[in-house]
């Protein structure tokens, strides 16, 4: 018989599915529970699916299955995430534009339009794959984030949030990219630091009513220092005037300043004196000369406090030399020392990351180059070397922010933006995300709840063309703003028909100002695209302009499921959004799956190609094994996966053994009709009553874990297939066969048959191809197993008492068969006694452990057998003998045995079915197995499917002709008609 192939097996049923429109059926079935609202991030379609995208894919189709065979509706509904810099840097590399600057001389529209048309690119790619993974979604109804109507929503959103007063402007030091020239948020520049080697140097500030005396400061951004305006030290550091050795004996005059507890890193293995110590108040607002002079003539605000020396709380003596050069427009606490002392505001390098023409000895280069980030660093060393102006260079490693998709290094930049006041709405944030249920637990407390802690105000306008635009109005005269909550709001005022909320359009809208005579203009600002995903809730729906009623009664969601790195993004700006709308959360279940990395655990890169292609494994192996193995693995509880073929391909090898089973049934049913399965009450055999025991225990716990999201249940399945293979249909195969009646054959098989039918719908949201499979062959009265609702277990029947007391029976025949192994007795031939101490079953157990060991007569019994036949083994608190004497009779019977085993063997090879009968001609040499033969001549003949057994040479049309050995003994066994 060929191997079964899965992956052809899967196409017919997905031609079944299409043919029959099954997955739209599933949808209209009965819902009395009402709906399940899941909500799905839509990916981009700017690339090919890879695994993580089938990682996400597939958790949420486990999920909505499920809770469809449970009784609810579970719209499933694709979508498309259309904005933002992934799109706009494909269109860039595409066009050979480097910079912003070149999109503005191209055209708005041109950018924005060329980027509309490469959007979906990969769109029909991923509609294939998909569906070949088996994924139930709605990709011809799909929402696209650059739809009108959903971009409509996000101007509500916005509106809204702007009445609420939760949106203000500011100018603050953010994390820009100099190569897009825009903003990133908190989430965004903690996507993309990696450890680079920088330089950082110890600069000479020299005192101007002190000459010689100098100011050591160290700073990691070398290139900040031409916007250098102050210095700043800790008001509660002790700082101490240095004198190296090595200089007073060279003639040199100059001395130090540094703080006092950080010495020995500073001046290393030179020899120094301390000359006094010095309070921090003592040079409080005395002046420096600068390293650079280009701001010494220039107009600025607040020159009088230009190159002085100012008291901070944020200096620390830890590491560095406890004296911090200030460049308010690159940092932080630069900014915000700047503004409680009046320092002078200098913004030396421009947001596309190049020096100002102020910087005359480096004015329009690059402060950090995506091809050489130190070069610009290294300049500026040697400038100030030339200068005696370098206490010391120390290179060194550190974590930098990175650009999340061009990967330029950011830089620290002070910047005009709009800002979402999340610190406004904090207490709220914590207080409704103790709602959330996580998968796993730990994320809850741990990564998301650490990031709510530490949220900061949200930067939520972008300096790029392609997006949702922000619906701001501020008049060119008197400033007055005026935000747009809908179409209708902006049509009334411009007068014109609005047909596009992108940019190229929106940007052509002016209106007259009500207060004044000026005109009313739309700032250029786009919306940060994560703005667009936390709005994806309503504007999916386009609420609140339709589904009004049918969003709010299903808000929050039920569930939703994503890689754990969208604790940071996704499901925070959900949360967020979601808080400060409707003073809820936004989901109630979520799962954050972990990442898939290549098999040495280096990240997937089609460029290293350390990875096989999905397509390529579905089509070998099938989907549902792709399936099990991502299902079954820590990637669903947040962990890494190291993605493996031969992992992949030794886990779903049940499937075969499953497929087995199926064929075992089949084979043995026959024409009988099995329609009906036995209610639970009425079974007697005691393993029909322990596989039903076991079939309800599978369903409890598989409802059990998936009511808890808990995707690891679909391991609780190859258990139950390995179960019912290796003992259920073990032991139970002579009542197969007719042995114990015809009666309790029919019993054994529609326990079967209900056992199968069963486990079909529990694999369903799982394995969809192979359960469909299974239930197609059991004939189900529903034309799919997806139309069937989720089975019920039953308490009652799951008898513990069985299940324990079957567990240690199979413990029992472990053990014996390992005493067989070791004394290499085949369990083919018969044993007489089998004792067993410190244990005991039921009477109705003891005839499988007879059958299963092949041994005469079971005793328990605390007593010691003597002789030294007897051979030992212990494990617990169970002790077993078995008695390895093989008498003239045992080894007739044992003889006989063999001999089914191989002409049954042979019977196979010849491709026979157990209707094929058979002559069976044995050419023998040996007296006593010639006897055996005719001793046991109508034993034979029932067990091997054979008319006549002649020992002679053969006659009549010859099947299959073979030499076999049973005892030592050779034998040619030949098959004829």
């Amino acid at each position: 018989m060929p191997q079964f192939n899965f992956a052809e097996n899967e196409n017919k049923i997905l031609k079944f599915w299409e043919n029959n429109k099954t997955f739209e059926k599933s949808l209209k079935k009965k819902s009395p529970q009402g709906d399940f609202v899941f909500y799905d991030g839509p990916p981009f379609a700017t690339g090919t699916p890879h695994y993580g995208n089938l990682v996400a894919s597939l958790m949420k189709d486990i999920v909505p299955r499920y809770w469809t065979m449970k009784g609810y509706h579970v719209e499933r509904k694709w979508g498309w995430d259309c904005h933002g810099l992934p799109v706009e840097n494909i269109v860039e590399e595409e066009m050979k534009i480097k910079n912003k600057k070149q999109i503005e001389d191209l055209g708005v529209t041109k950018f924005n339009e060329t980027c509309r048309s490469k959007v979906l690119v990969y769109a029909e790619e991923w509609r294939r794959i998909i569906h070949r993974f088996g994924r139930w979604v709605d990709m011809d109804n799909d929402y696209k984030t650059m739809d009108k109507n959903y971009m409509e929503s996000i101007w509500w959103v916005f509106k809204e949030l702007w009445d609420k007063g939760l949106i203000y402007e500011s100018y603050k030091s953010m994390h820009v990219c100099p190569r897009c020239e825009t903003t990133l948020s908190q989430h965004e520049v903690s996507e993309g630091y990696k450890d680079v080697e920088d330089i950082s140097v110890i600069a000479k500030f020299e005192l101007i009513d002190q000459p010689d005396v100098y100011m050591l400061s160290w700073t990691t951004t070398p290139w900040t220092l031409p916007g250098n305006v102050a210095l700043a030290v800790g008001e509660k550091l002790r700082y101490v005037l240095v004198e190296l050795e090595s200089a007073c004996q060279q003639g040199k005059r100059e001395k130090f300043i540094c703080v006092e507890d950080n010495l020995k890193n500073i001046f290393g293995n030179k020899k120094y004196k301390i000359l006094k110590k010095i309070e921090p108040r003592e040079i409080e607002n005395k002046k420096y000369k600068p390293l650079f002079d280009y701001y010494l003539n220039k107009d600025i605000e607040n020159k009088q406090n230009l190159y002085t020396i100012q008291l901070a709380d944020f200096v620390t003596g830890e590491d560095g030399t406890g004296i911090v050069h200030i460049a308010p427009a690159f940092g932080e606490d630069d900014m915000r020392l700047g503004e409680e002392k009046q320092l002078p505001f200098i913004q030396h390098v421009q947001m596309d990351g190049r020096f100002t023409n102020d910087v005359v000895d480096f004015k329009g280069q690059e402060v950090k180059p995506k091809s050489d980030p130190t070069g610009t660093d290294k300049k500026i060393l040697e400038f100030l070397r030339k200068k005696d102006l370098v206490f010391n260079e120390i290179p060194f490693v550190h974590s930098y922010s990175h650009c999340w998709r061009c990967d330029s290094p950011l830089l620290n930049y002070a910047t005009n933006s709009l800002f979402v006041n999340v610190t406004k709405i904090k207490e709220d944030i914590l207080e409704t995300a103790k709602e959330i249920n996580w998968i796993p637990k730990h994320i809850k407390v741990g990564r998301f709840g650490k990031w709510l802690e530490g949220a900061r105000d949200w930067s939520i306008s972008r300096q790029r063309f392609w997006g949702s635009v922000v619906p701001l109005w501020v008049c060119d005269k008197c400033g007055e703003k005026k935000v747009f909550g809908s179409i209708k709001e902006l049509e009334k005022v411009c007068g014109e028909k609005v047909e596009d909320l992108h940019k190229h359009f929106t940007d052509k809208y002016t209106f007259k100002c009500e207060k004044c005579s000026g005109t009313m203009k739309r700032i250029p600002d786009v919306l940060d695209c994560w703005f667009e995903s936390g709005s994806m809730p309503y504007a999916q729906m386009h609420y609140p302009f339709e589904n009004k009623e049918r969003f709010e009664k299903n808000f929050p969601a039920e569930f939703i499921a994503e890689g754990i790195d969208q604790t940071r993004a996704w499901f925070y700006y959900l949360h967020v959004l979601a808080t400060a709308l409707k003073k809820t959360n936004c989901f109630k279940n979520v799962v954050a799956n972990g990442i898939v990395l290549a098999v040495d655990g280096k990240k997937m890169s089609k460029h290293l190609n350390n990875y096989p292609d999905p397509m390529g494994m579905m089509e070998k192996y099938g989907a549902d094994a792709m399936r099990y193995y991502l299902a079954s693995s820590a990637v669903m509880k947040a962990e890494d996966l190291n993605f493996s073929e031969k992992d992949l391909k030794e886990q779903y090898r049940f499937f075969f053994t499953l497929i087995n089973v199926h064929t075992f049934y089949q084979m043995f049913r026959g024409d009988i009709k099995v329609d009906n399965v036995d209610k639970e009450k009425d079974v007697t055999h005691v393993l029909d009553k322990w596989i039903i025991a076991k079939l309800n225990l599978l369903v409890k716990n598989v409802t059990k874990r998936m009511d808890g999201y808990d995707l690891n249940a679909v391991r609780e399945i190859p258990i139950f297939i390995n179960d019912l293979s290796l003992w259920y249909i073990r032991r139970s195969r002579v009542r197969f066969k007719g042995g114990s009646g015809q009666n309790d054959k029919i019993k054994a098989l529609k326990v079967l048959r209900r056992t199968l039918f069963h486990l079909s719908r529990v694999m369903a949201p799982f394995l969809p191809f192979l359960s469909e499979y299974i239930y197609q062959e059991l004939d189900g009265k529903q034309e799919s197993v997806h139309l069937q609702d989720w089975p019920l277990f039953n308490n009652d029947s799951i008898d513990e008492k069985l299940l324990s007391e079957m567990k240690t029976v199979r413990k029992i025949c472990e053990l014996g068969h390992n005493l067989r192994a070791q004394t290499k007795i085949k369990v083919r031939q018969p044993l007489s006694k089998l004792n067993i101490s410190g244990i005991k079953v039921s009477d109705n157990l003891i005839e499988l452990i007879k059958d299963e060991l092949n041994i005469k007569e079971i005793e328990f019994t605390e007593n010691l057998p003597q002789g030294d036949n007897w051979i030992i083994v212990k494990e617990g608190n169970i002790e077993i003998y078995l008695n390895t004497e093989i008498t003239p009779a045992l080894k007739e019977e044992g003889s006989c045995r063999e001999l089914v085993r191989a002409v049954n063997s042979l019977r196979k090879k010849a491709k026979l079915t157990k209707e094929d009968l058979v002559n069976l001609y044995c050419s023998v040499v040996n007296e006593s197995l010639e006897k055996m033969i005719y001793s046991k001549k109508e034993f034979l003949k029932s067990q091997t499917g054979s008319k006549d057994i002649i020992i002679s040479e053969h006659q009549g049309k010859v099947l299959i002709q073979q030499k076999v050995s049973i005892d030592g003994i050779d034998i040619v066994l030949t098959l004829t008609q």
